[in-house]
C-alpha cells in the first residue's frame, strides 16, 4: 500500500454489505452514481481505507453492470468480494500489518463505515472500535473523506483533479437521476427486467421446493410422529424441576455485552481472553 496517515476517527474499513441494504436497488444505484461523479472529478480513496462490495445477491451485480456503474465502484476500490455475509459478521479480513501495529501502539479509535446491520465494538474487526451504519452511498462518501469526524454538510470530501474543493452536495445523486438510471436501457437489458428475472427465479425456487417436498418418500403421518417422538424424548429427560433457592450468579456483567464477547464470530484478537486461552493451549493466531 502507499504511504498513509491515520489517527483517531480515520476510516479504515468501508464496506457496502448486508443482504438487507444491498437488496434495495435505489440505494445501490445511488452509490454507483456517487462513485461515477467522484471518479469523473478525479477523487480517490486513501490507500489506508479497506473497501469492499458484498451484495446478498447476484442480481445486484447484474444491474450494476447493466447500468455501467460497477466500473466506477471498482475504480474507487469497491470491488466485488463475494455474495453473502462478510464485514457485517466480522469477516472483514486483516488490515495491513503496519496499520494494525499503529492502532495498537497509539491506542487509536479508528472507524469502519458499512451498510451492514451490526456495529458494536470488535464485531466488524477486532481492531476497530468505532463502527457506523449508513446507506451505501454514504459509505462511498465517507471512504472518500477518509474520516468520520467531518461535517459533510459544510466540509469538503476532498479536492478534484483541478484542485477545487468537492462537497457531498456536488456528488449526491437526485431522485430523478436514480429513477432515470433504473429505467434506462442498455444493450444487454435493463434494471426492471433484471428485477423481473429475480422474481421469476425466486418463484421457481419456491415452487420447485414445494414440489420436491411433496414427493419425499415419507408420509405426513410419519413426519408428525417423528416430531412428536423427539419432543416427548426431550420432555421425558427433563425430570422434575425443583425450586432454586440460595443460588449465586456465576458472573454479573455491565451493559453492551454481546454474543461476540461470549463466542466471537469473526477473527479472535490475540490479546483477548479467548485469544490468550487459545495461545496457552499452543494454538497460534495464524
Amino acid at each position: 500500500m502507499g504511504r498513509a496517515h491515520i489517527g483517531h476517527g480515520s476510516v479504515l474499513i468501508a464496506a457496502i454489505t448486508s443482504c438487507t441494504n444491498t437488496s434495495n436497488p435505489s440505494v445501490m444505484i445511488a452509490a454507483g452514481l456517487l462513485a461515477k461523479k467522484a471518479v469523473e472529478r478525479g477523487l480517490r480513496v486513501d490507500p489506508a481505507v479497506k473497501t469492499s462490495l458484498a451484495p446478498g445477491s447476484r442480481v445486484v451485480s447484474d444491474y450494476l453492470d447493466k447500468t455501467g456503474l460497477q466500473k466506477y465502484l471498482d475504480q474507487l476500490g469497491f470491488n466485488l468480494v463475494g455474495y453473502g455475509c462478510t464485514t457485517c459478521i466480522g469477516n472483514s479480513g486483516p488490515l495491513h500489518p503496519n496499520i494494525e501495529k499503529a492502532i495498537h501502539e497509539f491506542d487509536l479509535v479508528a472507524a469502519s463505515v458499512l451498510s451492514g446491520n451490526r456495529n458494536f465494538e470488535a464485531r466488524v474487526h477486532q481492531h476497530i472500535k468505532a463502527n457506523f451504519l449508513m446507506s451505501p452511498p454514504l459509505v462511498v462518501a465517507f471512504a472518500l473523506a477518509g474520516r468520520v469526524h467531518i461535517d459533510l454538510s459544510r466540509e469538503p470530501l476532498g479536492k478534484d483533479k483541478h484542485g477545487k474543493e468537492t462537497f457531498l452536495r456536488d456528488l449526491w445523486p437526485s431522485l430523478s437521476e436514480i429513477r432515470d438510471t433504473m429505467q434506462s436501457r442498455s444493450r444487454a437489458g435493463n434494471v426492471p427486467q433484471t428485477l423481473s428475472r429475480f422474481r421469476r427465479s425466486k418463484s421457481e425456487v419456491e415452487r420447485n421446493s414445494i414440489e420436491h417436498g411433496r414427493h419425499l418418500p415419507v408420509g405426513r403421518e410419519e413426519r408428525l410422529h417423528s416430531r412428536a417422538a423427539v419432543f416427548q424424548e426431550f420432555l421425558d429427560g427433563a425430570g422434575h424441576i425443583e425450586e432454586i433457592r440460595g443460588a449465586r450468579a456465576l458472573g454479573i456483567f455491565g451493559d453492551s455485552v454481546t454474543t461476540d464477547h461470549i463466542s466471537p464470530a469473526g477473527a479472535i484478537k490475540a490479546t483477548s481472553p479467548a485469544g490468550q486461552y487459545l495461545i496457552s493451549r499452543g494454538i497460534e493466531p495464524r
